[in-house]
């Protein structure tokens, strides 16, 4: 016989959006810096630091995240490195958000006027020099507004590591149908849980993108 949802099962829900924050923590902050990394070597005039990057950027997007976290946690363990749901996980999605935000990043940096590179020369400072005292400060805060935006898509994301077993929301909100079978109550309240995540970083990055343009006319 079906039992019917309570106050268990919404805190189990609750309990799982910590772990989904938890997942889309790991995966942003690491993800963060191979990213930073993979923007420095992107944007290198040197072709052996700008090729392999390249080639790493273009293969992870080319790739779905699923396959991605199938990869990881299916396929090393086949060589007998079998890693824990939530390691898999976080390990897959740091590939995968890696990859995208240094494009992200590149564009930002790329879209700094010219004359900013050029009054650097001026000044006798080096690439390094001009990027990390001149060039990142100012596309820092010009990818504020996609780089938020991308977090909202990084907390969606995470709804693909229950397919490996590990327990964030989407997990849980499965594991309490499977007991109660009560399909449409149980996923709308999964949703709203997404929604509450994301609209409020969503709308910052609105506001964000509006003050960057009125700045800019």
């Amino acid at each position: 016989m079906m039992g019917s949802f309570s106050l268990v099962h919404l805190l189990y829900l609750v309990k799982s959006v910590w772990w989904t924050l938890v997942l889309s923590g790991l995966a942003f902050t690491l993800g963060g810096l191979g990213g930073f990394g993979l923007m420095l070597a992107r944007v290198s005039p040197r072709p052996w630091l700008r090729w392999p990057a390249v080639l790493y950027i273009e293969c992870i997007q080319g790739i779905p995240l699923l396959i991605l976290l199938f990869i990881v946690y299916y396929g090393l363990s086949v060589y007998g490195l079998s890693l824990p749901s939530l390691v898999a996980a976080g390990l897959a999605l740091m590939i995968y958000v890696s990859a995208y935000l240094a494009d992200i990043w590149r564009g930002c940096i790329e879209a700094m006027p010219r004359p900013q590179w050029e009054a650097s020369e001026c000044l006798a400072l080096t690439r390094w020099q001009t990027l990390r005292l001149v060039v990142i400060p100012q596309a820092m805060r010009l990818s504020l507004p996609p780089t938020v935006g991308f977090l909202v898509q990084i907390i969606k994301m995470t709804s693909l590591a229950s397919v490996i077993g590990f327990v964030e929301l989407t997990r849980a909100g499965q594991l309490i149908n499977n007991t109660i079978f009560q399909p449409f109550l149980i996923f709308t309240l999964v949703g709203a849980f997404y929604f509450v995540l994301c609209y409020p970083l969503s709308r910052w990055s609105e506001s964000m993108e509006k003050k960057l343009n009125v700045a800019n006319n």
